[in-house]
C-alpha cells in the first residue's frame, strides 16, 4: 500500500489558527499542491478571545490563521458555518446529554462539519480534497481504495476522531502531518523555522464551544437551569441528590457530593443515569465492568464488516486498545469484549481497528455488564 495523493492537486486547508493545521498547510503547498486556506467560522458571536489552552473559533483564531497563510504564501479565506455548526454539533450535543448519552462533538465535527460541508462546498468549487492537521494517515489499497490508518506516530494518533469517515470523504482528504514521527516540540520548531507566530500558540483542550471548560455550566444554562434529584445506590437507596442528571456522565466518580462513605468504605461512580425520573445511581469501580454492547449508526471507511470477526477497539480519543469480536446484524454493530472494560456509556463512539487500519466506528446504544456475586 502507498500514501496517497501523488499528484499536484488542488487543496483547501482547513485551518483552525493552530500550529498543526498551520504546518499542515505548509506541508501541502510545499509538496507542490495549489493550496488555498480557509478558517471555519464556527460560533455566532466570536467576540471573546481565547482563555489559556482552552476554546477555538475566535476571532484570535482567524487572524492567526490569515497570518500563518500570508506567510506560506496562498490565499485565504473565512467561511461562515456557525449556523450549521449550532445545529449538527451543538445542539446534538446538548440532545444527547439530555437523554443520558454521553456525546463526542470532535467526532460529530469532523463527520457533520468539516468532511460533509467544508468538503462538498470545497469540491463543488472545484478542490480535489480538504487538507487538516489531524494525526492520520490514507493509504491507498491493492484494489485501488482508501484506507485510514493509525498515525505513525501512536502518541498523537488521531484517527479514532476521524473513524466517522467513509471510503468517498477519504478519497478527498489529505493529513500532512500523518506520518511524521516528531514530537509536538518538534511541530512547533518547524513551525518556527517557517516563520508560522502560531509555532508557540498553546493547544485547544476540552470541548471548543466551551472555552470555560464549565460542561456542566454550560448544559444548566441550555436545559433549563438546576433541576434537584436524586442521587442512588446500587439497591435504590437514595445516598445525596444532584442539580440535574445530564451533569453527569458513565463512570464519573468526582463531583458526587455525596456526604457519607459507603459502607465498605470505596469511593463510588457513576453506574446510571436516567433523565426521565432524573436519578443517578452509583456504586462500585467493578459495576463498572462491561463485557459487551451494541452500537448503532455504523459507518464505514471502507467496505462493511461481513460475518464476525476479531478487531481492535478504541472507546475514547485517548483510550487504548482492546480486543474485541464484532459481528454487523441486522444494520447494528454486536460487539463482545475479550477482557471486560470500565468507563463505557451510551452515546460514546466504538472505533474499530484491524491492525492500524480503522475499519469504522458506531455510536454505543446499550451496554451489557458483568455479573458480580452476591454480597455476604
Amino acid at each position: 500500500m502507498t500514501q496517497t495523493p501523488q499528484r499536484p492537486l488542488r487543496v483547501l486547508a482547513a485551518m483552525s489558527g493552530g500550529v498543526d493545521s498551520a504546518v499542515a498547510a505548509a506541508r501541502a503547498a510545499e509538496a507542490g499542491h495549489d493550496v488555498t486556506g480557509v478558517h471555519l467560522a464556527l460560533s455566532a458571536n466570536p467576540q471573546s478571545f481565547r482563555t489559556g489552552a482552552r476554546g477555538c473559533c475566535t476571532i484570535e483564531d482567524s487572524r492567526d490563521a490569515r497570518r500563518a497563510a500570508d506567510v506560506i504564501g496562498i490565499p485565504f479565506y473565512v467561511w461562515d458555518l456557525a449556523e450549521r455548526f449550532r445545529e449538527d454539533v451543538v445542539d446534538d450535543f446538548v440532545a444527547e446529554y439530555e437523554a443520558g448519552r454521553t456525546p463526542n462533538p470532535c467526532l460529530r465535527c469532523n463527520e457533520k462539519i468539516k468532511f460533509a460541508a467544508l468538503l462538498d462546498k470545497a469540491l463543488a468549487l472545484g478542490f480535489d480534497a480538504v487538507c487538516t492537521g489531524h494525526y492520520a494517515t490514507v493509504v491507498l489499497n491493492e484494489r485501488g481504495g482508501r484506507e485510514l490508518h493509525r498515525a505513525s506516530d501512536m502518541a498523537k494518533d488521531q484517527s479514532y476522531v476521524l473513524g466517522v469517515l467513509d471510503e468517498r470523504q477519504l478519497a478527498h482528504a489529505m493529513f500532512p502531518l500523518g506520518d511524521t514521527l516528531t514530537t509536538k516540540e518538534e511541530i512547533r520548531a518547524e513551525a518556527e523555522r517557517r516563520g508560522l507566530a502560531v509555532a508557540k500558540k498553546p493547544d485547544s483542550h476540552d470541548i471548543c464551544f466551551i472555552a470555560d471548560g464549565d460542561t456542566q455550566g454550560f448544559l444548566a444554562g441550555r436545559l433549563g437551569g438546576p433541576a434537584e434529584g436524586d442521587i442512588l445506590d446500587e439497591a435504590g437507596t437514595k445516598v445525596g441528590t444532584h442539580e440535574g442528571a445530564f451533569g453527569f456522565t458513565i463512570g464519573q466518580r468526582k463531583g458526587l457530593r455525596i456526604g457519607h462513605p459507603a459502607p465498605d468504605g470505596k469511593p463510588r461512580y457513576v453506574l446510571d443515569i436516567s433523565p426521565v425520573n432524573n436519578t443517578v445511581t452509583v456504586g462500585p469501580a467493578e459495576a463498572l465492568d462491561v463485557t459487551a454492547l451494541t452500537a448503532i449508526r455504523p459507518r464505514w471507511c471502507g467496505e462493511a464488516l461481513t460475518g464476525a470477526g476479531t478487531y481492535t477497539a478504541q472507546l475514547r480519543a485517548h483510550g487504548g486498545e482492546t480486543e474485541v469480536t464484532a459481528e454487523l446484524v441486522d444494520g447494528t454493530l454486536s460487539v463482545s469484549f475479550t477482557e471486560p472494560v470500565r468507563g463505557v456509556a451510551p452515546g460514546q463512539a466504538i472505533v474499530l481497528y484491524d491492525g492500524t487500519r480503522v475499519v469504522g466506528s458506531a455510536t454505543i446504544a446499550s451496554t451489557v455488564r458483568r455479573e458480580r456475586a452476591a454480597a455476604g
